[in-house]
């Protein structure tokens, strides 16, 4: 019989921390915190506790799917983070998943996917291979906030939706963050300090 695969996903891209446990395929475990803060000491042990419930350990996961973005700078920053420090301590590969793929999953017909962005505004992704726009909100058909939303989905939703992609994924390039836009932080208005020798 061959091992079992133990796939991992987990996303810290907006307000919330989830992670999800497939085995085989088959959910075996799934969380999801909201949470606006924190997520960086909120998430491994999160991870460690279902593992632990489970009596499995770090060394029995055999692949990782992480949320890439787009999505809340420093939570996409987090979770690549692990995924990576992961991956590369357990050798096991990781892959990241947009949040375009987690919201059109399980789609079979032509789509559209949205993923919140600042100021009222959306990422639309019209067909797997476009660039994403950015849109305002109120400029979109209200059948077009129906379909494939990344926010319409539940924190735990989108943990299993990367798992069940990364499980079956190739092994691909270190996951990166996927960001679309430059971050909102502007440089500071003080002079800069006067090195003094």
């Amino acid at each position: 019989m061959p091992p079992k695969t133990l796939t991992l996903g987990f996303d810290t891209s907006a307000a919330h921390v989830a992670a999800a446990l497939l085995c085989d395929g088959e959910i075996i475990a799934v969380r999801g915190d909201m949470m606006s803060k924190g997520q960086a000491e909120h998430l491994l042990p999160m991870i460690e506790d279902m593992l632990s419930d489970l009596d499995k350990s770090w060394s029995d996961i055999t692949r990782i799917g992480v949320g890439v973005g787009p999505g809340n700078f420093t939570g996409i920053r987090i979770s690549v983070s692990a995924a990576r420090g992961l991956a590369l301590s357990l050798n096991i590969p990781a892959i990241g998943i947009n949040g375009f793929e987690i919201a059109s999953h399980g789609i079979d017909t032509p789509w559209r996917a949205l993923v919140n962005a600042p100021r009222d505004q959306v990422y639309m992704l019209a067909n797997d291979g476009d660039s994403p726009s950015l849109l305002p909100r109120i400029d979109l058909p209200a059948s077009d906030l129906t379909c494939c939303e990344f926010s319409a989905l539940s924190a735990t939703e989108i943990a299993i939706r990367i798992a069940k992609i990364a499980q079956n994924a190739p092994d691909s390039a270190r996951p990166a963050p996927l960001y679309i836009r430059a971050a909102d932080a502007a440089p500071p208005k003080d002079p800069l300090p006067q090195i003094v020798e």
